[in-house]
């Protein structure tokens, strides 16, 4: 089984920073050679350091990727040592081993609660040495692999999220073009007047409503929901805004010039098969739409309604009572 790119990319990069260094704290020369000489022939790159404190400034230069300290030193001890190390602000995590000659478990104890990763005890054997150091290479291995798995993660993340907000401007930019499809929300013809109410429930929708006269006191009142939500319903409800276009009569299927300069409107249940044929030639189009489509003669009040799978309008009388028209419903 082959991993994928992206984790060997991970992998590659955890490796190449865990450098085997190896940071050797002591008063004793002697010690510290002998010990050099061990982690040198197993192949680490050795630095070492005759006090903690000098050690400590080593660390804020040019951080070890583990340290074999000795706890008792003159001035400051091997444990004020790890205290100090894991105090430094903006470094990597370090694997810290303390030496000592004490072996009882409630030193052992301290040691490791002081912030020490592991404990060996003196005189050092080689072969175990070498062993832990081994065990802190493995944990720090999986330690910067996470570090850098994260540090993806965030990038990620990022970029998600810029992209998020531009997706969100986009759709904002989109609703406010949506909403000049209504560009007039209180129109007058004659002595009607007509207020239209258009607030999609998300940035954008399949929402459309609408009113258009082709003059002498007629007048074509609309309702559309297209099915689903977000950018690609929008999309077709422009597209039927365009059908039903009140300032570019000569495109509306709703209208039709008997004479010159004469429009008349067509009847309702003719406009909701033209609009329906329009949409059924789009092949691969999954979306359909709802509509009420109503026709009003404002001289005489008729109204004529078709009712293509949308909620029933309702019609307010002059008594105040409400009533629902039309014999269809839901789709």
């Amino acid at each position: 089984m082959t991993a994928s790119p992206d984790r060997q990319r991970t992998s590659a990069a955890a490796d190449a920073a865990c450098v085997r260094h190896v940071l050797i704290v002591g008063d004793s020369r002697v010690q510290r050679r002998l010990l050099s000489m061990m982690l040198e022939r197993a192949g680490y790159r050795v630095t070492e350091a005759a006090s903690a404190e000098a050690a400590l400034a080593l660390c804020r230069n040019a951080p070890p990727d583990l340290v074999v300290s000795d706890w008792l030193m003159p001035g400051m001890s091997g444990l004020e040592l790890c205290r100090a190390m894991r105090d430094l602000k903006g470094q990597r995590y370090i694997y810290f081993i303390l030496m000592t000659s004490r072996s009882e478990k409630a030193e052992v104890a301290h040691g490791l609660d002081c912030g020490a990763d592991d404990l060996l005890t003196k005189p050092v054997d080689a072969g175990e040495l070498r062993a832990r150091l081994a065990a802190g290479e493995r944990i720090l291995r999986m330690e910067r692999e996470l570090s850098e798995k994260n540090r993806l993660v965030r990038a990620t993340l990022e970029e998600l999220q810029a992209a998020k907000a531009a997706l969100d401007a986009d759709l904002e930019q989109a609703r406010t073009i949506q909403q000049s499809l209504v560009p007039e929300r209180t129109r007058r013809f004659g002595r009607s007047e007509v207020n239209l109410l258009f607030e999609p429930c998300g940035q954008v929708g399949g929402d459309l409503v609408g009113a258009f006269s082709p003059g002498h006191g007629t007048l074509g009142l609309y309702a559309i929901d297209v099915s689903g939500h977000g950018i690609t319903s929008a999309l077709m409800a422009a597209r039927l805004s365009g059908y039903l276009s009140a300032e570019f009569l000569d495109q509306n299927l709703a209208v039709t010039r008997r004479f010159e300069r004469f429009y008349a409107l067509r009847p309702p249940a003719e406009v909701a098969r033209l609009l329906n044929e329009r949409l059924a030639a789009d092949k691969g189009v999954e979306e359909y739409f709802t509509m009420a489509y109503a026709t009003i003669d404002l001289r005489s009040g008729r109204m004529r309604l078709v009712q293509a799978g949308h909620p029933h309008p309702m019609i307010l009388r002059a008594h105040g009572g409400c009533e629902f028209l039309g014999n269809g419903g839901l789709p």
